[in-house]
């Protein structure tokens, strides 16, 4: 009997240990999460600033470059001439790719109806070099924009986007306005 109570003592004890060594961590850990997160910034492209030189395509020390187009569809026209889709002097307003205007095929256009178009990026194949940004802003309402995706950008200290950006459209910022839309204050951007 007497050496049941010993054995249970010494697993209680055990078990004690290890919850609080277990416990201790998990507070460390915290504080040192929480410590990483505060006083953080990001980087930001401004898009009002943004010329679409197309270094963020090859600047970027991601393979593929987290800063992606996104489409604001608060200011889309849904037009059936969308001058961010379609190559200058196309032929014909058809989705073959000699009409497109995007090199790897991200923007994606689908009937609504007459005269209607919907317009989606397909955010895995934008390599992020503003073609259709450029021509959006141009002859369009500047629906199409540029941003750094924060789940994919690795925050790196000296971003080399930045760095070789000529216009300077790079800046670091609190995470709470991570997304700055050219025309709108608040976020609202569709995959």
């Amino acid at each position: 009997m007497k050496k049941d109570k010993i054995i249970n003592r010494r697993d209680f004890i055990q078990t004690g240990i290890r919850t609080g060594i277990g416990a201790g961590l998990g507070i460390i850990g915290f504080g040192l999460i929480s410590r990483s997160v505060e006083g953080k910034t990001i980087w930001q492209l401004d898009p009002a600033k943004c010329v679409q030189c197309g270094n963020c395509a090859t600047e970027c020390v991601l393979q593929a470059s987290a800063v992606k187009c996104i489409h604001v569809t608060d200011m889309c026209g849904y037009c059936d001439l969308c001058s961010g889709f379609f190559r200058p002097g196309a032929l014909e307003l058809t989705t073959g790719a000699e009409n497109k205007l995007c090199p790897t095929g991200a923007i994606v256009r689908t009937y609504v109806e007459e005269p209607y178009f919907e317009y989606r990026i397909i955010e895995e194949l934008c390599n992020g070099c503003g073609k259709c940004v450029q021509n959006c802003g141009a002859f369009g309402n500047g629906s199409l924009q540029l941003q750094v995706r924060q789940d994919l950008c690795v925050n790196c200290n000296q971003c080399a986007i930045a760095r070789s950006c000529p216009a300077e459209a790079y800046s670091r910022v609190e995470p709470e306005t991570a997304y700055l839309l050219k025309g709108f204050e608040e976020l609202k951007i569709t995959d």
